[in-house]
């Protein structure tokens, strides 16, 4: 049953980020609302695992609906009320968006639209949303600071994100909406999505198969930890506004810590006890080389940066993983 007032929208929240972040919520105590429209961009299977999984025990209700449909989501807004909304319904994948670019103009464009002006209309307290380390594009400039050009996206899905940002900013300052985007570097851990490169890993190591490994086996990714993730989207959610800061802000969310891609293989495989099968590739179209989280201003403003090692984060992958599969087969 949907609650209304005084509660939190999460969208996404049958996702891999958005069940995390809706269960953490409601264990602190706060009335949850999801949503979710249940897509095969994979497995709905798996999206309705998660609702069981982390949403249901923590009395957290997932509602079916369409974001792109203007109708749906105001009608979602008026039965609910929200005070706070966490928007991370996204059409997600970097090299899907080379190939569906309709999926992501919808779901990236019209339907954050469609979600941004819902909370203008019912005077949301504060919308946070999220955004992706891909606007930084294939920078040189690293570790990432919020402040620096993202004006050069290299794949569609960044386009679409830096198109949120530009929105949310607008928003902000034409509305007075407190709006928060979040970028968030390469996030793994259990109940991720299995288009995830490490998710694929897994599975293929584990079948012994040849493991494809893009750009030569240089590419390095800021590996973030589910946890450490939630943790500084729910401490922003629920953060007032600083004194003197603008009405919208954004904050990079990553380890800040990059490991090349061969050598998160080698600790997965070792993790499962398998020895993988490499094959090493160029490039893919819309990847970039390199991405690395400068998390200062996320410190400063919630006392909080992700910490998680390689190893603990993996670790903890790997025990539920193992399990899961088993269940799939």
């Amino acid at each position: 049953m949907i609650t209304r007032g005084d509660c939190i929208l999460v969208t996404g929240a049958a996702g891999f980020i958005g069940a995390h972040v809706a269960a953490r919520l409601a264990q602190a105590g706060h009335r949850v609302v999801g949503c979710d429209n249940f897509n095969d961009y994979y497995d709905p299977a798996l999206k309705r695992q998660r609702v069981d999984a982390l949403l249901h025990p923590m009395g957290v209700t997932c509602e079916p609906v369409e974001l792109s449909d203007a109708r749906a989501t105001d009608d979602l807004f008026a039965k609910t009320a929200p005070r706070r909304v966490v928007h991370l319904a996204a059409q997600a994948g970097v090299r899907y968006s080379m190939s569906h670019p309709h999926r992501y103009v919808q779901s990236n464009l019209v339907g954050f639209a469609n979600v941004i002006e819902a909370a203008r209309a019912c005077a949301v307290q504060h919308f946070v949303y999220a955004s992706s380390s891909s606007v930084y594009g294939d920078s040189a400039n690293s570790p990432f600071v919020e402040t620096q050009d993202t004006d050069h996206p290299v794949s569609l899905y960044a386009a679409t994100k830096k198109a949120n940002e530009a929105l949310a900013h607008a928003y902000a300052h034409a509305h007075r909406l407190r709006a928060t985007g979040l970028r968030f570097f390469t996030v793994y851990g259990p109940w991720g999505r299995p288009d995830m490169a490490y998710f694929s890993f897994a599975r293929l190591i584990q079948a012994g198969q040849r493991l494809p490994v893009f750009g030569q086996g240089k590419v390095q990714r800021d590996f973030t930890y589910i946890d450490d993730v939630v943790e500084g989207v729910v401490r922003l959610a629920l953060s007032d506004a600083a004194h003197g800061a603008p009405p919208h802000e954004i904050f990079n969310i990553g380890n800040h810590t990059p490991v090349n891609v061969l050598e998160f293989v080698r600790e997965l495989s070792s993790l499962l006890g398998r020895e993988p099968q490499i094959e090493l590739l160029p490039m893919q179209p819309g990847d970039v080389s390199s991405t690395c989280a400068d998390v200062t201003r996320l410190r400063e403003r919630v006392g909080f940066e992700p910490s998680t090692s390689l190893r603990d984060g993996l670790s903890r992958f790997v025990e539920w993983y193992l399990p899961w599969s088993l269940q799939q087969r």
